[in-house]
């Protein structure tokens, strides 16, 4: 297969990086890619919300399989325009895409169906947000209807702090129109946990429970950020119990976009709070994690382009992916600045030599070249991923490649994977 992966981040390198491992792919494309990606196969300057110019080049490079890897394509509709042109593309249609793209949507289906998830109120006008956080009481979280790049989800630990937050988003709309609208749900205390299931509309395979670190601080202080790491697997959820997690969780919630008329063929990702009173549905997303991705990609085993190939097809039955033993830890680098205004331009060293640790993965996101020079173009700027026969040793591997880097001003977490190196509260349960 010739396979086209959509995107520019670590996530899209991490997928890049399994499908060039995989026989049955004779070469990796990317669009718009990152220097990353231009180890691995062919980049092309088409920017992955460019649904026509995709279209476009898919057909012209004779492309097999469309891999999309952020959320904003899908919500424009670059699956169903892939479906129009005859191109096989594994990501969901623009309305089933709704599950990521819009709060309100995805809490109205999560509650008709009966789906585990926090109480909520849909509000249209900062009156109706501002009587909701007081109906609520602090801390309470803040939620923009609309995609903002991961960080339109606002936990305030004060009223002030939901004041502020509505503020933010609905009156000086710092996310654009995807503060229009807000939800404003009950805060929920406990383990939040990653779920990803590949879809083919009818069937799914689970892939290994993750867990990310949202805030930009250690202690999870300071605000959210797209992540600043993830691993897999999470040793507080057994097996047994995440299989439960997918059949009361992931499994009805497909069921339910299918009944609504809108078949799901894609990764569904579902972040997912643990609580004494069981698991509950904090967001669900139309595409893979990140930085989940780059702790997942290293356990998957069998054909990755065979499964996503097959789910885009809808039929997934018979098909091979599987899960290797061991465990990968993925620590994010971000830029001096980031979450805020990051700085760019820094130049960045030592990525050989974190790849020469064995066991060591480093996967680009926000880096580019100028003047024959790896320097700095984004928030996130690399991933280092340890790959290890436990979650402790992957750790150690993953902060060696941190430590071989050459980042001046890079911001990383030191504390990450805590709940399951030393265990999380006894009374954070899944079922």
């Amino acid at each position: 297969m010739r396979v086209l992966v959509v995107g520019s981040g670590a996530r899209e390198h991490a997928l890049a990086w399994r499908l060039a491992r995989d026989p049955t792919v004779a070469a990796v494309l990317a669009a718009p890619g990152n220097p990353g990606l231009a180890e691995i196969g062919t980049t092309f300057a088409v920017k992955a919300d460019d649904v026509a110019g995709l279209v476009a080049l898919a057909r012209a490079e004779r492309v097999d399989l469309m891999v999309v890897g952020p959320e904003a394509p899908l919500a424009l509709g670059l699956a169903d325009a892939c479906a129009a042109a005859g191109v096989p593309v594994f990501g969901p249609t623009r309305a089933a895409a709704r599950i990521e793209a819009s709060k309100t949507f995805a809490k109205d289906l999560l509650a008709r169906y009966d789906i585990p998830t926090a109480r909520f109120a849909l509000c249209h006008a900062p009156a109706e947000a501002l009587a909701a956080v007081r109906r609520f009481g602090a801390p309470v979280v803040v939620k923009a209807d609309g995609l903002a790049a991961g960080k339109g989800a606002i936990v305030a630990t004060t009223l002030a702090e939901a004041e502020q937050a509505i503020d933010d988003l609905m009156v000086r709309r710092i996310f654009g129109d995807a503060g229009a609208q807000v939800v404003v749900e009950e805060y929920l205390e406990g383990e939040e946990v990653g779920l990803t299931v590949v879809s083919d509309g009818e069937r799914h395979v689970a892939l290994p429970v993750t867990q990310d670190h949202k805030r930009i601080g250690e202690g999870d202080t300071g605000p959210n950020t797209g992540g600043m790491g993830a691993y897999a697997p999470v040793s507080f959820v057994s097996p047994a119990e995440a299989e439960d997690l997918v059949a009361s969780i992931s499994a009805p919630t497909l069921r339910a976009l299918a009944h609504e008329g809108l078949p799901y063929r894609g990764v569904l990702y579902s972040n997912v709070m643990l609580t004494r009173d069981g698991p509950y549905v904090l967001e669900h997303n139309c595409r893979f994690g990140d930085p989940e991705t780059q702790a997942l990609m290293p356990l998957v085993e069998g054909s990755l382009a065979v499964a996503l190939a097959a789910a885009a097809d809808g039929n997934l039955r018979g098909t091979d992916l599987r899960v290797a033993p061991g465990a990968a830890f993925c620590v994010v680098m971000a830029a001096p600045g980031y979450p805020g205004t990051p700085e760019a331009g820094q130049a960045i060293g030592g990525i050989d030599a974190a790849r020469g640790i064995p066991g060591c993965l480093v996967f680009h996101a926000g880096t580019a070249r100028r003047d024959g020079r790896l320097v700095s173009a984004g928030g996130r700027v690399l991933s280092v991923v340890g790959v290890g026969p436990a979650l402790a040793a992957a750790r150690d591997l993953a902060y060696r490649g941190v430590a071989a880097i050459d980042f001046p001003g890079a911001q990383f977490r030191r504390d990450l994977g805590r709940a399951s190196l030393v265990g999380p509260p006894r009374h954070r349960v899944v079922t």
